[in-house]
Protein backbone atom coordinates (compact mmCIF):
# COMPACT_ATOMS: atom_id res chain seq x y z
CA UNK A 1 0.00 0.00 0.00
CA UNK A 2 0.95 3.77 -1.16
CA UNK A 3 0.19 6.33 0.55
CA UNK A 4 -0.02 9.62 -0.84
CA UNK A 5 -1.58 12.85 0.73
CA UNK A 6 -1.06 16.13 -0.21
CA UNK A 7 -1.16 19.64 2.36
CA UNK A 8 -2.69 19.07 5.86
CA UNK A 9 -2.02 22.43 6.58
CA UNK A 10 -4.74 25.41 6.74
CA UNK A 11 -4.03 28.40 3.81
CA UNK A 12 -5.24 31.58 4.35
CA UNK A 13 -5.84 34.29 1.87
CA UNK A 14 -3.03 37.02 2.89
CA UNK A 15 -0.63 37.46 0.39
CA UNK A 16 2.31 37.62 2.77
CA UNK A 17 1.59 34.72 5.02
CA UNK A 18 1.62 32.50 1.80
CA UNK A 19 5.20 34.49 1.07
CA UNK A 20 6.26 33.43 4.20
CA UNK A 21 5.15 29.28 3.43
CA UNK A 22 7.43 26.66 1.87
CA UNK A 23 6.43 23.29 0.42
CA UNK A 24 8.62 19.80 1.98
CA UNK A 25 8.05 16.64 1.17
CA UNK A 26 7.71 13.74 3.69
CA UNK A 27 8.66 9.63 2.99
CA UNK A 28 8.70 6.89 5.22
CA UNK A 29 8.86 3.19 4.24
CA UNK A 30 7.53 1.72 6.86
CA UNK A 31 8.12 -2.17 5.62
CA UNK A 32 7.83 -3.14 1.91
CA UNK A 33 4.11 -3.02 1.62
CA UNK A 34 3.53 0.17 3.81
CA UNK A 35 4.90 3.64 2.58
CA UNK A 36 3.94 6.51 3.27
CA UNK A 37 3.93 10.55 1.33
CA UNK A 38 3.26 13.79 2.65
CA UNK A 39 3.64 17.08 0.99
CA UNK A 40 3.10 19.97 3.48
CA UNK A 41 3.30 23.62 3.58
CA UNK A 42 5.19 25.09 6.32
CA UNK A 43 6.16 28.13 7.71
CA UNK A 44 10.25 29.45 7.31
CA UNK A 45 12.23 28.66 10.28
CA UNK A 46 10.37 24.80 10.73
CA UNK A 47 12.47 22.69 12.45
CA UNK A 48 12.34 18.68 11.12
CA UNK A 49 10.67 18.03 14.17
CA UNK A 50 7.92 20.33 14.34
CA UNK A 51 7.53 19.55 11.08
CA UNK A 52 6.90 16.01 11.63
CA UNK A 53 4.45 17.04 14.37
CA UNK A 54 2.77 19.19 12.09
CA UNK A 55 2.24 16.41 9.37
CA UNK A 56 0.64 14.25 12.70
CA UNK A 57 3.24 11.37 12.21
CA UNK A 58 4.39 11.43 15.08
CA UNK A 59 0.84 10.73 16.76
CA UNK A 60 0.52 8.34 13.74
CA UNK A 61 3.39 6.25 14.63
CA UNK A 62 4.40 5.81 18.00
CA UNK A 63 8.01 3.85 17.70
CA UNK A 64 8.77 7.47 15.32
CA UNK A 65 7.32 9.30 18.76
CA UNK A 66 9.44 7.85 21.07
CA UNK A 67 12.60 7.67 19.49
CA UNK A 68 12.31 11.30 18.55
CA UNK A 69 11.51 12.37 22.24
CA UNK A 70 15.14 10.65 22.97
CA UNK A 71 16.55 11.99 20.19
CA UNK A 72 15.35 15.48 20.43
CA UNK A 73 18.34 17.39 22.28
CA UNK A 74 20.74 15.33 20.11
CA UNK A 75 22.95 17.59 17.63
CA UNK A 76 25.23 15.00 15.99
CA UNK A 77 23.39 12.55 14.62
CA UNK A 78 24.81 9.02 15.43
CA UNK A 79 25.74 6.39 11.94
CA UNK A 80 23.45 3.79 13.12
CA UNK A 81 20.80 4.72 15.19
CA UNK A 82 19.37 7.60 13.15
CA UNK A 83 15.97 7.76 12.15
CA UNK A 84 15.60 10.63 9.84
CA UNK A 85 17.44 12.81 7.05
CA UNK A 86 17.15 15.05 4.38
CA UNK A 87 17.43 13.86 0.84
CA UNK A 88 19.58 10.79 2.53
CA UNK A 89 21.55 12.79 4.36
CA UNK A 90 20.97 12.45 8.27
CA UNK A 91 20.12 15.66 10.14
CA UNK A 92 19.24 16.34 13.43
CA UNK A 93 16.01 16.82 14.87
CA UNK A 94 16.29 20.63 15.49
CA UNK A 95 17.43 21.11 11.28
CA UNK A 96 15.58 23.84 9.67
CA UNK A 97 14.19 23.41 7.27
CA UNK A 98 14.95 24.59 3.57
CA UNK A 99 12.10 25.33 0.38
CA UNK A 100 11.40 21.77 -1.22
CA UNK A 101 13.60 19.32 1.52
CA UNK A 102 12.55 16.18 1.57
CA UNK A 103 12.16 14.89 5.16
CA UNK A 104 13.05 11.08 5.08
CA UNK A 105 11.94 8.72 8.01
CA UNK A 106 14.22 5.69 7.93
CA UNK A 107 13.80 2.15 9.39
CA UNK A 108 15.83 0.09 11.18
CA UNK A 109 17.27 -2.93 8.83
CA UNK A 110 16.58 -6.37 9.97
CA UNK A 111 19.83 -7.78 8.39
CA UNK A 112 23.21 -6.24 7.20
CA UNK A 113 22.66 -5.61 3.13
CA UNK A 114 26.02 -6.38 2.71
CA UNK A 115 26.14 -9.75 4.74
CA UNK A 116 22.70 -10.76 3.02
CA UNK A 117 24.39 -9.81 -0.53
CA UNK A 118 27.48 -11.98 0.36
CA UNK A 119 25.14 -14.92 1.50
CA UNK A 120 23.11 -14.83 -1.40
CA UNK A 121 26.14 -15.25 -3.72
CA UNK A 122 27.19 -18.35 -1.73
CA UNK A 123 23.97 -19.94 -2.23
Amino acid sequence: MVELIGDVSKHSNSNALQSELMTVYLAYAEDEQRQHYLVLEVSQGTSLYEALGKAGWLERFAALAKWCEQAVNVTTPTAKRWHVGIYAQKQPLNYLLQPFDRIEVYRSLSADPMSQRKNKSRG
